[in-house]
């Protein structure tokens, strides 16, 4: 079976008198009688009466209300579920990027150390032939190093080609003793072989210290390319976690004044903020930094979801809020004045002559906050009841009216 509510169009929360009314209304329009050629009519006619028959009972009533809450409550627990799964997911993933790039970490790691051992074997042998080979093919350069690790695209992406300097672990290749004008010139001068013999000393340690300082400075042109390496150049963010999702449940009176609202997150924790013009249903709210918290990760927000509760005079549709008004017979013909309770306060409603149920009235300005500064409207249904009772000389005037007879 449908919707009762949704067969005969009414609210969730109707009295008895706007389901009686609504009921007699649709078995007008669809009575076999007066589509006779509409093989269907039966059959939503027969729709109508049974949607009736459930609503006008309390207890039918309230065993279909149960069972759609109990329907509503198993839908909305499986969206969470499936919620839940994609956020484990993200996780795990994001968990298998952390390690591969600890795994990649400690390889570098592993390269720095055999680097640093082939450094130390070469400083245990002090002959001046194993210097002057060290200072000449000095150790594996890091940009080097990163390529025959990672690839080829390391080297492009840690900053293109190799630089010059002591950055680059080169260091100058040492010359000759003395100049060319010595070699030229072979004079018995002890004095100038003496300057010689100390120029050439003193280039010798010049070298020895540049090639100090290159071993030291290699490491850390390492370490920067492995930097530039994952991140282009800049320093590491750390990954996000996935959102966290709640739901809110706030009433109209709420949105109208600008409440306080406390939501609960889950595993004892719990967030508030304030409703803002702008809020109706539907609309979420971020709240930064209030979401899951993943080890390494940066924390994620908690997306909190507006769900307006039901209201016994209204019902919200965006902006607008819709309130119903129950209008006999003698007032939907001849008009008349009435007194509803507003979202704001007291309000009169004039209601114009020969009225129907398809008849609405619009209050401006009476709905819900807008971010724009302006309101929603209020927009008053008319639904045209009759009396309990049945008056004899309404039934006969109908019965007229009916068959066309005019005394």
């Amino acid at each position: 079976m449908r919707d009762p509510y949704k067969i005969l169009g009414v609210r969730r929360d109707a009295g008895q008198d706007e389901i009686k009314a609504a009921w007699r209304n649709m078995a007008k329009v669809v009575h076999p009688d007066h589509n006779q050629g509409d093989p269907l009519a039966g059959a939503r006619f027969a729709e109508i009466g049974r949607a009736y028959d459930t609503l006008k009972d309390p207890r039918k009533r309230s065993l279909f209300d149960s069972a759609a809450r109990a329907a509503e409550a198993k839908q909305n627990e499986k969206q969470s579920e499936n919620t839940i799964m994609a956020q484990r997911q993200a996780a795990r993933e994001a968990a298998i990027r952390a390690k591969q790039a600890q795994e990649n970490a400690e390889r570098v790691m592993e390269e720095l150390a055999r680097a640093a051992a082939q450094k130390a074997a070469a400083e245990a042998a002090k002959q001046p032939q194993q210097q002057q080979q060290q200072q000449t093919g000095a150790a594996e350069p890091a940009e080097e190093m990163i390529e025959r690790i990672f690839g080829a695209q390391a080297r492009t992406a840690s900053g293109g080609g190799r630089t010059r300097g002591f950055a680059s672990g080169k260091t100058k290749r040492p010359e000759p003793e003395g100049t060319e004008a010595d070699r030229q010139t072979d004079k018995p001068n002890e004095s100038a072989k003496a300057g010689v013999a100390g120029k050439a000393t003193e280039d010798e340690h010049a070298e020895e210290a540049a090639a100090a300082t290159s071993a030291v400075l290699q490491p850390l042109s390492l370490l920067t390319s492995f930097v530039r390496r994952f991140t282009g150049g800049a320093a590491p963010v750390p990954e996000k976690a996935p959102d966290q999702l709640a739901i809110a449940t706030v009433t109209i009176e709420d949105i109208l004044k600008g409440a306080w609202v406390n939501v609960d997150l889950g595993d004892g924790r719990d967030a508030g903020f304030t409703l803002t013009p702008g809020t109706t249903e539907g609309h979420t709210v971020r709240l930064k930094g209030q979401g899951h918290k993943l080890t390494g990760m940066q924390r994620g927000d908690a997306v909190v979801n507006i769900h307006i509760a039901p209201h016994a005079d209204f019902t919200v549709d965006g902006f607008d809020l819709h309130t119903v008004l129950p209008v006999t017979i003698e007032n939907a013909v001849l008009g008349t004045d009435a007194r509803i309770d507003g979202p704001n306060g007291p309000l009169t409603v004039t209601v114009p002559a020969w009225s129907g149920s398809d008849k609405s009235i619009r209050f401006e300005g009476q709905g819900l906050p807008k971010t724009d500064g302006e309101k929603g409207d209020l927009v008053v249904e008319l639904r045209i009841i009759l009396w309990e009772k049945p008056d004899d000389k309404v039934t006969d005037l109908m019965r007229i009216m009916k068959n066309g007879l005019f005394l």
